[in-house]
């Protein structure tokens, strides 16, 4: 495939590596200094965009692709509450957006394993609920894209928690520790509490390549397919 590289951090560089080693072509790479190179032109060269900037940017990005009939991979966080308009336009062009908070496989079995406990969890109201999550310093968000998709997912199985917060004494919502420090790639704690043991799930990356490989799986998905994806649908959790 001809791919696009829209954000040439480095999780661009990750991907633009791993695309490499998968057989793929890296056809445009798109970053603050040449953003208007993303346009009808360049993009009707590619087969698909990978859309990895900022919150501040992503939303125009993945517009522009759906607009020029090019499918796009986002793993962007900080930008969803356009989500509804990018799917009506998604739907409305018969365009195909493969979004994720996180394309880590092993995250996403952690997502999975995460819901499922949270069924099992409301039945057993002694225990708390809390989560801790660990970022490198230039991460732009906090709580991270993938905290917040697992907090969504404890709600939804536990009816007296509201949302989430930051706020350690909102006893009604899933209490959030988000640190940022040094070069850590992604930690995520999933930790329910009594006044007699601790259960917890993790995941913890050890390196980008994990992110990227997926990312990478999500364009080889994506490039024949129509309407809105997942990382759920991809692997059939």
């Amino acid at each position: 495939m001809n791919i696009a590289i829209i954000g040439y951090g480095k999780m661009g560089r990750e991907i633009e590596a791993v695309a490499g080693a998968r057989g793929h072509n890296i056809s445009l790479v798109i970053d603050i200094d040449n953003f208007n190179d993303l346009n009808k032109q360049n993009l009707g060269k590619v087969d698909v965009a990978m859309e990895f900037s900022s919150p501040e940017a992503a939303f125009r990005n993945i517009m522009t692709c759906l607009e020029n009939k090019t499918p796009v991979v986002s793993g962007t966080t900080g930008w969803l509450d356009k989500w509804d308009k990018v799917v009506d336009i998604c739907n409305r062009q018969g365009g195909s957006l493969f979004y994720a908070s996180n394309f880590s496989i092993g995250v996403n079995i952690l997502f999975a394993l995460n819901t499922h406990m949270a069924k099992i969890m409301s039945r057993f109201p002694r225990y708390e609920v809390s989560m801790k999550e660990i970022h490198h310093v230039h991460k732009l968000d906090a709580p991270s894209g993938t905290a917040i998709t697992m907090a969504d997912q404890i709600t939804a199985g536990i009816p007296d928690k509201t949302g989430w917060t930051l706020d350690p004494n909102e006893s009604d919502k899933i209490r959030i520790e988000a640190i940022r420090e040094g070069e850590v790639n992604g930690y995520h704690r999933i930790s329910y509490e009594s006044d007699v043991d601790t259960i917890a799930i993790e995941h913890n990356a050890k390196s980008r390549k994990g992110f990227a490989t997926g990312a990478i799986m999500a364009a080889e998905y994506l490039k024949d397919k129509k309407g809105i994806h997942s990382m759920k649908d991809m692997l059939n959790l």
